[in-house]
């Protein structure tokens, strides 16, 4: 009888194991609603911009070949941000897919450069080939 007992209580726990497992899966993600989940290349241009794209714990660094002047005018040419005009430039609500919505859970995306916050929107940062930025996740 103490056999048996050991070999249900085993396969209890064994089952709640990978009830948890499974359940930890279906959480949901930020990520299911990215356009790109790994490292992307973009574009034909001559200057090259790279940006790193951070949510929760995950990175994805697109490399933009571009013409456009703007940081904001490369990642829009490749649809990676959306947004809204704003009186102090383009409030980003989108990126990669991923939106952050400040207005439900304080949630925004930070705009750095060399782990930096940058004082000039993305649509207003002029960057020189081979510079790098990032675009953060980010709850308030």
């Amino acid at each position: 009888m103490k056999k048996i007992k050991k070999i249900v209580t085993l396969l209890l726990i064994f089952t709640m194991l990978l009830t948890f497992v499974a359940c930890e899966k279906d959480m949901p993600s930020l990520w299911n609603e990215a356009i790109y989940t790994e490292d992307t290349l973009l574009g034909e241009g001559a200057k090259t911009l790279t940006v790193l794209v951070t949510a929760e714990d995950k990175t994805v660094t697109f490399t933009i070949k571009t013409d456009k002047e703007t940081v904001g005018d490369a990642l829009i040419e490749h649809s990676l941000i959306d947004g809204e005009q704003s009186e102090y430039g383009l409030y980003i609500k989108k990126v990669n897919g991923i939106k952050a919505d400040f207005d439900t859970d304080k949630a925004y995306w930070g705009f750095f450069q060399n782990g930096e916050y940058m004082i000039t929107g993305v649509d207003t940062t002029v960057f020189e080939s081979g510079q790098s930025y990032e675009l953060v996740y980010t709850k308030g």
